[in-house]
């Protein structure tokens, strides 16, 4: 059988998996195999096997590449030896520490390892303490994890700094030359209460142009951005900083900056009453939504108020109340931003682009970091409002760079695959609804689904699974549309504060405007994207690319995969915060919604924290539960009981596994919650390890802080799990990876 290259992907039960390189399916390696490796080692491997579903199962040949980013992990001391427990369980094994090499670390503390020994398949990875980061309950140690977990760029170089520090205060004469002077239009911005920088400004006035036949009358909507590329010069030691982290990493109560502070939220902010220099898109927008005209110029503004999105709303709802009163200046502009706003709708419309009715939450966290409580994020108007003018100013920039014929790069988001495709249509055809998509599906398709199921009790469910139908958005040189938002070209140009692909678009439209090319030098730090599991490389275009173009399509996978890296992280600290709030909550039973059926369980998101678990399979009484794929279900086999997206249940909080950043639920019928905590056993046709949990919720709760006072708890429990792996060396586990 063949030899394929690939990546190593670590699994927390310790088997693992290789990503090849070139895209084929992932191939399983066995624990024994994972001896030798580690979590994102490169390898060559060779197919030893194919199992009963026709997964391939490999042996590693050779180690191309070992991973010499730093390991997180807690310090622990066992049988007289040093050891550090991985935080991140992929990595599979513990590493050794000599006596010398733990530096000033204590037992318990949360330490960066190097390695100086790789392991093999007799002996441990050895490593030495690089870094102390400190105690485990210190506020903000998730987020120090977390950037260290995911390789964040978390600190500027000094060149960097000390660039930043020579920049001016405020702009200069010499910055106003060949600039429109806008600082008397009344441009304001509008933003959430805890922002920080702020990249766009907005305007809007009533207008009119011509006589009778050819009257065009509209609204000419002016969006500002930040003029980024004014100070951050290609090559420069704050954009070689910034092109490495690619974007701003936003955690509750804390940003990664993409740029130095002096100019994230100094010299490039769009602050109140100071003048900035900014690039402007100036729009003619039509009665019906379309953009008649636009031009882009550089300018020197003045926002003349920072608004936020809920006082902007009041204003729009009730324009002689109090909070409009305040800013009786400005109402007049806002309700003509509210106007273009509705016309912009009605285009949205015309396109039939996707809009799913999702809730998003907001984490509010006290004065320690920690969670107080989780709350729905409300979208109003205002919000809306804002987010149809960026579109508007977007979909103008990637029209002028696809008129100029100019390399730049895309927003990208492509239809669903032929395999998710067919996934969908089968779901929709088991559902019995006369609902269904195309071999060559459109948005608006999918919008009419999402339209005619409103008002349904498995709503949730089918726009559940026409969103996971969708691929997700990557920067690329090659523009292949938008489907979501049913674009034919896209492109990100409003926030180049926190997003380097913008600060690249901007430098293009400068060139354009100035009659000249902008040519991209790629920079050392450009990193090579990793493949996930279960996806591949797609190859954008079918023709050889040119070198300015393959320079292109690189800075478009680097700045892709950096964002799935800042998600990640983000996802990371929020799970850790929720697990840790979630252990105030271990034994109460909290009403819910099925987020997600899999074969091996249910994700339940509860109804009051908006927290998601897992109810294992065995948690669901004492029967057989088959998962139905195409409806996306579990259905006892006896009872015909089913359980799929949308589904109300009852559960209680069993389990909160805070390295795993998991949390298990068992679900409750009526009245048995009570009896479990009175009876404290398992209940019969429940499996064996229920029985050694503690004996109730309350005492798992003393359980639970008792072991995170105990360092010595934490490293029995470990080394238990490595010995539970070492009597079972052929064990395989291969459900799948839940979304979670």
């Amino acid at each position: 059988m063949g030899e394929i290259e690939g990546r190593v992907e670590g699994h927390r039960d310790g088997h693992g998996f290789v990503v090849p390189d070139a895209g084929e399916p992932t191939i399983y390696l066995a624990p024994q195999e994972m001896r030798s490796v580690l979590h994102r080692d490169r390898v060559r491997v060779r197919i030893q096997r194919y199992d009963r579903k026709g997964r391939p199962e490999g042996r590693v040949l050779d180690i191309l590449e070992r991973r010499k980013s730093p390991i997180i992990g807690r310090l622990l001391h066992e049988s007289g030896q040093w050891v550090v427990a991985p935080e991140d369980r992929r990595y599979g094994q513990d590493i050794l520490i000599p006596k010398n090499a733990i530096a000033s670390a204590a037992v318990g503390q949360v330490v960066s390892v190097e390695l100086t020994e790789p392991p093999s398949l007799h002996s441990q990875p050895v490593g030495r303490v690089a870094e102390v980061l400190g105690e485990i309950d210190d506020a903000g140690m998730e987020i120090e994890i977390a950037v260290r977990k995911y390789e964040v760029p978390h600190r500027f170089s000094p060149e960097t700094l000390a660039q930043a520090a020579a920049l001016p205060e405020r702009i200069r004469p010499a910055d106003r030359k060949q600039r429109i002077d806008l600082s008397d239009v009344p441009l304001v911005t509008i933003d959430g209460e805890d922002a920080r920088d702020f990249d766009d400004a907005v305007y809007c006035e009533p207008f009119k142009r011509g006589r009778g036949k050819t009257l065009f009358e509209g609204w000419r909507l002016l969006v500002a951005i930040a003029d980024v590329s004014h100070y951050v010069k290609p090559g420069e030691p704050i954009d070689e900083d910034a092109y490495e982290r690619a974007t701003s990493v936003y955690f509750p109560r804390r940003v990664i900056p993409m740029l130095p502070e002096k100019l994230s939220n100094g010299l490039c902010s769009l602050n109140p009453e100071v003048e900035r220099l900014a690039m402007v898109c100036d729009m003619l927008v039509g009665q019906d939504g379309s953009v008649d005209a636009y031009q882009f110029y550089p300018a020197v503004i003045c926002s003349h108020a920072r608004l936020t999105y809920t006082e902007v709303a009041a204003m729009l709802a009730n324009t002689r109340g109090p909070e409009a009163h305040k800013r009786a200046d400005l109402v007049p502009h806002l309700v003509h931003l509210h106007e273009v706003y509705r016309a912009l709708l009605k285009q949205r419309a015309v396109r039939g682009a996707v809009d799913f009715d999702t809730t998003e939450t907001q984490i509010v966290c006290d004065a320690n970091g920690r969670i107080e409580k989780i709350v729905p994020r409300t979208r109003n108007d205002a919000h809306r409002l804002i987010e149809e003018a960026m579109l508007a100013a977007n979909v103008c920039a990637a029209d002028f760079i696809a008129q100029g014929e100019h390399p730049s790069l895309y927003r990208v988001h492509e239809g669903p695959t032929p395999e998710k495709r067919l996934a969908l249509q089968s779901y929709l055809k088991a559902l019995g609804l006369g609902l269904h998509i195309s071999d060559e599906p459109r948005p608006a398709e999918m919008q009419a689904i999402s339209q005619a199921v409103q008002g349904r009790v498995d709503a949730q469910q089918i726009q559940t699974m026409l969103l996971r139908s969708m691929q997700q958005a990557i920067y690329t040189a090659t523009n292949a549309g938008h489907f979501g938002l049913a674009y034919e070209a896209y492109t990100h140009f409003t926030s180049p504060i926190r997003r380097y692909p913008d600060l690249l678009v901007h430098r293009v439209i400068k060139a354009l405007l100035g009659g000249r090319r902008y040519h991209l030098a790629l920079s050392a730090k450009t990193r090579v994207p990793e493949v996930r599991r279960g996806g591949k490389v797609q190859q954008r275009s079918a023709k050889p690319l040119s070198q300015e173009l393959t320079a292109w399509e690189a800075a478009g996978a680097h700045c892709s995969a950096n964002e799935r890296r800042a998600d990640e992280a983000s996802r990371d600290v929020e799970s850790w915060l929720k697990c840790r709030y979630m252990r105030e909550h271990l034994g109460e039973e909290f009403s819910g919604t099925v987020s997600a059926a899999t074969s091996f369980g249910l994700f339940v998101t509860l109804d009051a924290l908006y927290v998601e678990g897992l109810v294992h399979i065995t948690e669901l009484g004492g029967e057989y539960y088959r998962f139905d794929e195409a409806r996306q279900e579990l259905r006892g086999e006896r009872t015909g009981v089913r359980y799929a997206i949308g589904t109300r249940v009852r559960v209680q909080v069993s389990r909160v596994d805070l390295d795993g950043r998991r949390i298990d639920f068992r679900m409750v019928r009526e009245g048995e919650g009570d009896k479990l905590l009175a009876r404290g056993r398992p209940e019969r046709g429940e499996r064996a390890e229920r029985a050694e949990r503690p004996a109730s919720a309350v005492e798992e709760l003393a359980a639970v802080r008792e072991a995170d006072r105990s360092v010595k708890a934490v490293a029995r429990e470990r080394k238990a799990e490595s010995a539970k792996r070492s009597r079972k060396p052929g064990a395989r586990k291969t459900a799948p990876r839940a979304r979670r």
